[in-house]
């Protein structure tokens, strides 16, 4: 009984401190700019983050829920760096801005259906991993990013690789040595030759046809090294015109505290696009080569990651390879996770969509047209929400009667961002929030660091963090900007998808 006293009594001052985070009103929510746009917090509010971050171990300690070795859970950390990597040099960040939205305009363009010319354009055993996952900002993306090991020996160290986590592709892949053309990265190259656990997929290998086929868009092709040995080589290749090439291979990662032998990954030896300067992508999709489906037998094919929404550097999130209640122990989601069904399109089968059946901002509800449309593309590695048109005017609408209330100006928009005010002088405002109503009745409220997006330090350009699509009938798309501050469960073997409000900014 004491036990189960000492638990609750931690459980409510968790809760306590966590809903003292936020000032919520209704379905609006005070939002700190200069904590948005990485300006230094004040020493409260640091006070406040370190006595949850306490609390939160003191409550784990009770629980057993440590990691440990052989434990059940380990963890894959997602951080949010400081924004320095960000020109303070008011032209210098526009154009730096400029170039990291239109990167994120060309994936989403690259989800939509073309239509015609004019418009087409052996391992340690472990229940479930954990991961931390980190902002890719300083490393000039806007997605989220984490950190894995691959190949090692006893002579060498395995190689830590950052990679940028995408639910919107499969194969997972890294740029390695001998590279014939690679872009600039942070890690140093992966060497297959430091790896003793290494080894190229043959041609006849079933990975090399159908699954790389299902993964890709292309099946693999056969080449053949001097000593005669052949080999399997993948062509990867994304809308935005970004490609990957290179050897099909399998090699030992580790993941957390999780390490998983044979795992099919692409070796890039020629590579370019908009990675920043990650190590490469990791495939979070749905076909037999995506992360998911290859670690199913163990982690029952559910996954789930709580993206931050703090700049500060030492500020993390967390990718979560496992369902059930090894996985969720460490959620530390402050509501209950709500379902809602998780659609497959045979068109686009790596894709993860649900339907989206209402709409309310501020708490008021908004009809459209394209409300109701099913097949809503939910993505990690799009940044910025992207609504029917109908339904964007109506948000937008009603967004700019409750914000436009308060009396600020207007300001110029900014790149594929249309509703923008001018802020200046003002250090917190006052957000109503988007209330998405999903199949099932679940209702998923964007976090308020996902209402607005800074263009201008000072600000004096701070825009709503919402695009509209060209046509109705394009694929509606919820970007990782909207996402942040939530717990996000891909449950792929029961098909469903699930939401929870989670403070994500670990410490």
């Amino acid at each position: 009984m004491a036990v189960a006293a000492a638990r609750l009594l931690l459980r409510v001052v968790v809760l306590a401190l966590l809903a003292a985070a936020q000032q919520v009103v209704g379905k609006s929510a005070v939002l700190s700019l200069r904590e948005l746009d990485g300006r230094r917090r004040s020493a409260a509010t640091t006070d406040t983050r370190s006595s949850r971050y306490y609390v939160d171990a003191m409550l784990a300690e009770t629980l057993g829920e440590h990691k440990k070795a052989g434990a059940a859970t380990s963890v894959l950390e997602l951080k949010r760096h400081s924004l320095t990597a960000i020109p303070e040099d008011p032209v210098a960040r526009d154009r730096y801005l400029r170039r990291l939205l239109a990167a994120d305009e060309s994936r989403a363009n690259s989800f939509q259906p073309r239509r015609n010319k004019d418009r087409a354009s052996a391992s340690t055993q472990s229940a479930s991993a954990e991961v931390p996952l980190t902002s890719g900002i300083r490393l000039q993306t806007l997605n989220y990013v984490t950190t894995i090991s691959l190949g090692g020996s006893s002579g060498s160290p395995a190689a830590n690789l950052t990679v940028i986590v995408d639910t919107g592709s499969d194969l997972t892949w890294v740029q390695c040595k001998p590279c014939s053309a690679c872009y600039a990265q942070r890690d140093p190259l992966f060497d297959p030759a430091g790896s003793a656990t290494y080894a190229a997929v043959r041609c006849n290998a079933s990975a090399c046809a159908d699954s790389l086929r299902a993964a890709t868009g292309t099946p693999g092709s056969c080449g053949s090294t001097g000593a005669g040995s052949e080999k399997c080589y993948y062509a990867l290749a994304y809308g935005d015109g970004s490609f990957s090439r290179g050897v099909l291979a399998t090699d030992t990662v580790a993941l957390g505290g999780a390490s998983l032998g044979g795992f099919v990954f692409g070796c890039g030896l020629s590579n370019r696009g908009l990675f920043g300067g990650t190590a490469g992508l990791m495939g979070l999709g749905r076909t037999e080569l995506s992360l998911v489906s290859q670690t199913a037998s163990r982690y029952g094919g559910v996954f789930s990651y709580c993206l931050p929404a703090a700049t500060s550097g030492d500020a993390s999130g967390s990718l979560s390879l496992g369902g059930g209640d090894d996985a969720a122990s460490s959620y530390r989601n402050t509501t209950p996770v709500a379902y809602t069904r998780m659609i497959a399109d045979p068109a686009q089968p790596p894709f993860y969509f649900l339907n989206v059946t209402g709409a309310a901002v501020g708490g008021t509800a908004l009809a459209a047209q394209g409300l109701g449309a099913s097949n809503v593309l939910i993505d990690s590695g799009t940044v910025i929400t992207r609504l029917a048109p109908s339904v964007y005017r109506a948000v937008r609408a009603e967004f700019m009667r409750q914000f436009g209330a308060a009396g600020y100006p207007a300001a110029p928009g900014f790149s594929i961002l249309d509703t923008c005010y001018d802020l200046t002088g003002h250090d917190e405002v006052k957000v109503p929030l988007l209330t998405l109503r999903l199949e099932g009745g679940a209702d998923v409220t964007v976090d308020a660091a996902g209402m607005l997006f800074v263009v201008r330090k000072d600000g004096s350009q701070v825009c709503l963090a919402m695009a509209s699509l060209s046509y109705e009938d394009e694929t509606p798309i919820i970007g990782n900007y909207q996402q942040k501050n939530k717990r996000v469960v891909y449950d792929t073997l029961g098909s469903r998808l699930g939401f929870a409000d989670e403070d994500c900014n670990y410490v």
